[in-house]
């Protein structure tokens, strides 16, 4: 694989050779050079690697850059970067949505054509090994002060019960006090009204009117659009009965600030054919949703902004990958954006109270143990630093058998300066969990990236100390958490600054890849345009500098699928020094948002030409889907992982 050496290993390639002699001949040598030129020296050394571990810049060619906004590693090896509009309004108005398919071990690139913005959409893996992609971007925010003409939510009533109705794009509300007209932007079909009967008597209640929602907007621009109260609405062109049988309500239509507006829009990607297949739309338009795989290998879809930019109210949906179709839940449980969502070895959902920042901030914010079948809801106490949850990382601690859950950093709701430094520990196995402080960061962090590896460490990088690195507040740090001692280290710093819209994920040779970054300036006095990162930068723990790759276990074939409870074989000639094994599910991830990455332990014995690995019965612990075997040894290092699908 080729990498771009970094600006501090260019230094060093310089620097070294003159720093050395001077070493041979002055004692206090190190004084005579930049610091820069001795820290570059410093990380390129064996014992510092070791120790602290390396980060190298990826090459990408510059036809392949892109706004990476998600990120999943596929069963192939390739990781789908997905930029959709990439945050990038001038390529939402032309259509240019970018998806490119990277294979790491090559470092080869491949664009893929990608059917509709998938910017902020939600996405978790699929059983067979595809990746389930849901919602994404309608239309883009408009700002107080650049919304021209007056809008907003026009609910249309249909008391017909005999048949729905659906009005088209271009549809005209004048209202019946006001005298103002507005037009609808897209179509919206209207159900048909519903008879209510007594339940006891089968008596004639009333008609209950059906109900559509659409985004409408004045037709030229200026003040003397705006509406300050409700009023009803008249639907021009329409003939008959439909005259007073569909009608329009409104609430205030002005010149607010407009949302970000969601699709139903849903597919799968095939990693094989290497190509997006489109299924069956979501019921909701979803626009910043959570997906979670259930036990059943169904996938929960929670969350959203709507198609008329209103957080979805609590409806959610499950779909059904043998069928490809939606159906709602029973309960409505609303959340805000991106909620971390997690399936417990119960069957029931925990929330950790992470979220990317949609939604009011006083629903729906508690973490707590959800039953979504009853609908009940238990909340956990104990969270430290409560109202700065927006952009903080949850992650399910190595071995996932232990069930306690890390909540890294976070920040106030919306474009609040506040940030975290808390991490927050949850044992759920307790009869009466309740969070607690776990090592803390050196400073409050929003946008966390985090990372499980395959020896029980887990690695946390990047972020910002502000909202999207306002005031140069990127954090240009690393550290590793240990599952087992309940410690934390700073390690190698990373070269490139993150905050919002970033990522990382571990790839199967046992590395750390991060990518994106959307800093909202370009500098420490917040006055020049942010540019997106498009730097891709990869970290390699310290166990990979432990004797090189001469030191790591070598994990053999052995069987390409195993079931719930079942054995195999991989065959390996250092069986005497493997100590552990790991199934590790891939990550899909976006806005410090990771539902499938998780690390499951394996029962491993040695047999006479290899290690023999059980996995666990609980299909709740070990969905179904394909992991990476990785075994380690004594010395912590592991193997490079290798592919297994669970069934």
């Amino acid at each position: 694989m080729r990498f771009r050496p970094t600006r501090r290993a260019r230094r060093w390639a310089i620097g070294t050779t003159v720093v050395l002699a001077l070493a041979g001949a002055n004692g206090p040598w190190l004084y005579r050079f930049s610091s820069d030129q001795y820290h570059d020296y410093k990380i390129n050394q064996a014992g510092y690697k070791a120790e602290n571990g390396h980060w190298d810049l990826v090459e990408i060619p510059k036809e392949f850059r892109l706004n990476t906004i998600h990120a999943a590693l596929l069963h192939t090896g390739k990781v789908l970067l997905v930029a959709g509009s990439g945050n990038n309004a001038k390529n939402f108005d032309a259509k240019k949505f970018d998806t490119v398919l990277w294979d790491p071990d090559k470092n080869t690139f491949k664009k893929i054509p990608t059917p509709n913005d998938l910017f902020c959409t939600g996405h978790t893996q699929l059983a067979d090994g595809r990746l389930l992609i849901a919602g994404g971007t309608k239309r883009y925010e408009k700002l107080q002060g650049d919304v021209t003409k007056a809008g907003g939510l026009m609910i249309v009533h249909n008391e017909d019960p005999d048949k729905p109705i659906t009005l088209p794009a271009g549809s005209r509300f004048t209202g019946k006090t006001n005298g103002k007209t507005f037009v609808s932007k897209d179509p919206v079909l209207v159900q048909r009204a519903k008879k209510v009967f007594d339940k006891k008597t089968g008596k004639f209640l009333r008609t209950e009117a059906g109900l559509g929602r659409i985004y409408v907007e004045a037709e030229e621009s200026g003040t003397e659009h705006e509406t300050g109260t409700e009023d009803n609405y008249r639907v021009q062109g329409l003939k008959g009965s439909d005259t007073r049988n569909v009608y329009g309500i409104a609430q205030k239509l002005a010149l607010d600030k407009k949302d970000f507006q969601g699709i139903r829009d849903a597919y799968e990607f095939d990693p094989v054919a290497e190509r997006y297949i489109t299924v069956d739309p979501m019921n909701e338009a979803r626009w910043y949703p959570t997906l979670t795989t259930l036990s059943d290998g169904k996938v929960l879809a929670l969350s959203g902004l709507d198609d008329i930019g209103q957080l979805v109210p609590g409806k959610n949906e499950v779909y059904d990958p043998k069928t490809k179709k939606w159906t709602y839940t029973k309960g409505i449980r609303q959340f805000p954006t991106y909620p971390a969502v997690f399936l417990l070895q119960s069957g029931k959902l925990f929330y950790s109270g992470s979220n990317a920042g949609y939604g009011p901030d006083d629903v729906g914010r508690d973490p707590g143990i959800w039953d979504f079948r009853s609908n009940k809801f238990t909340k956990i106490p104990g969270l430290s630093d409560p109202l700065e949850m927006e952009t903080s990382g949850t992650v399910l601690l190595p071995p996932a058998q232990d069930e306690k859950y890390m909540v890294i950093g976070g920040g106030g709701v919306g474009e609040s300066a506040k940030a975290s430094k808390k991490t927050r520990v949850v044992d759920l196995k307790d009869p009466h969990p309740s969070f607690k402080d776990g090592p803390s960061l050196s400073d409050g962090t929003r946008y966390p990236e985090a990372s499980v590896l395959p020896d029980d460490t887990m690695l946390i990088s990047g972020g910002s100390r502000d909202y999207r690195g306002r005031g140069g507040s990127n954090l240009h740090q690393a550290r590793i958490y240990d599952a087992k001692t309940g410690t934390m280290r700073r390690v190698a710093d990373p070269e490139v600054g993150r905050n919002y819209h970033s990522g990382s994920l571990l790839l199967p040779d046992g590395r750390v890849v991060t990518f994106g970054g959307d800093s909202l300036f370009a500098d420490k006095d917040d006055t020049k345009p942010g540019v997106f990162e498009q730097r891709i930068e990869i970290y390699t723990p310290p166990y990979l500098y432990k004797g090189g790759d001469s030191a790591r276990p070598a994990l053999g074939p052995g069987p390409t699928s195993l079931t719930l409870g079942g054995s195999g074989v991989f065959a390996t000639k250092d069986a005497a020094s493997v100590k552990t094994a790991r199934l590790i599910r891939p990550s899909a991830t976006t806005h410090v948002t990771d539902i499938d990455q998780r690390s499951v332990a394996l029962d491993v014995a040695k047999t006479g030409d290899g290690v023999r690995v059980t996995i666990p019965k609980n299909r709740n612990l070990v969905p179904a889907g394909w992991y990476m075997l990785f075994v380690t040894n004594g010395d912590g290092v592991p193997s490079r992982g290798v592919w297994v699908e669970v069934r």
